[in-house]
């Protein structure tokens, strides 16, 4: 099933009638890496994403920002890229001061939690941990920014076996093993059979929501990526239209009744893959 984009109204000769998005309870956004979406799609090494895509609302036309991946990570976190144009760590501190979205839901009385593969412990600002396999500060923008509490920034292992414990918005990112920068596609895609399907099951029955995206592609498909929706409200089939980080951004902005940031403020909120 190929869907149109429907992000504009529609007009009657008595009304407009603007698209509704969902509210989910919960929503968990997790970031896979450096794969273009030809090397994920019908890969035998994937099933398990792959039966996602088939379960879920399948993006062909999603893109990547930027690369390297450091600039992704803050488009998607922030709207912008906060003049990064390297994966280099971030100096000592917070050294951002701008609007994101774990401060806009914090804002608005929501929580947010950012949990990292192999972080050393809650809040800490280091810039890696296990060497070029474990973790990375670069996939972790949300320890870059002064209006984001250190308890927002929490290891895997502090993720909830009980779900409806879970912030409103979360992002989890795997190491770099896990997440297919250094490892497999067969390794990336059994961890999140293994840490992530239980959520993207019980999502289904709970009003919640489950983004699987990938930062940027491996230079090889003009930065076109999979992103992948799964949730009690999603209406399964294949979405054509362009959508890049910025409107995931901005479709769990009008989610909430946020206010847009940055680069978020002129895209368009994905709203054609929802069930009534």
């Amino acid at each position: 099933m190929v869907s149109a984009c429907t992000t504009t109204t529609t007009t009657t000769a008595t009304a407009t009638l603007i698209p509704v998005l969902p509210t989910p309870d919960h929503i968990v956004v997790v970031i896979e890496e450096n794969h273009a979406d030809t090397s994920i799609i019908g890969n035998a090494e994937a099933p398990y994403i792959n039966s996602l895509a088939s379960s879920g609302a399948l993006f062909t036309e999603s893109y990547a920002t930027h690369h390297p991946s450091q600039p992704n990570y803050l488009a998607l976190f922030s709207g912008s890229d906060q003049g990064v144009i390297d994966d280099a760590c971030p100096p000592a501190g917070s050294p951002y001061a701008s609007d994101n979205l774990a401060a806009q839901l914090i804002a608005a009385g929501k929580t947010f939690v950012g949990y990292s593969q192999g972080l050393s412990a809650a809040g800490s600002p280091e810039c890696d941990n296990g060497g070029s396999l474990g973790y990375q500060r670069k996939h972790n923008p949300w320890v870059n920014f002064s209006n984001v509490p250190a308890e927002a920034n929490q290891p895997f292992t502090s993720f909830p076996a009980d779900f409806s414990t879970l912030p409103t918005v979360s992002f989890v990112v795997p190491n770099q093993l896990y997440d297919m920068h250094d490892g497999t596609i067969a390794q990336g895609d059994a961890w999140l059979q293994e840490n992530i399907d239980s959520y993207a099951q019980w999502a289904q029955t709970h009003n919640s929501l489950l983004i699987v995206t990938w930062d940027e592609d491996d230079y090889v498909d003009d930065n076109k990526i999979v992103t992948i929706f799964i949730g009690q409200q999603v209406k399964p089939g294949t979405y054509t239209e362009t959508i890049n980080h910025y409107n995931v951004l901005r479709t769990i902005e009008d989610m909430y009744g946020l206010p847009s940031v940055a680069n978020s403020t002129t895209a368009t909120a994905i709203t054609d893959c929802w069930l009534p």
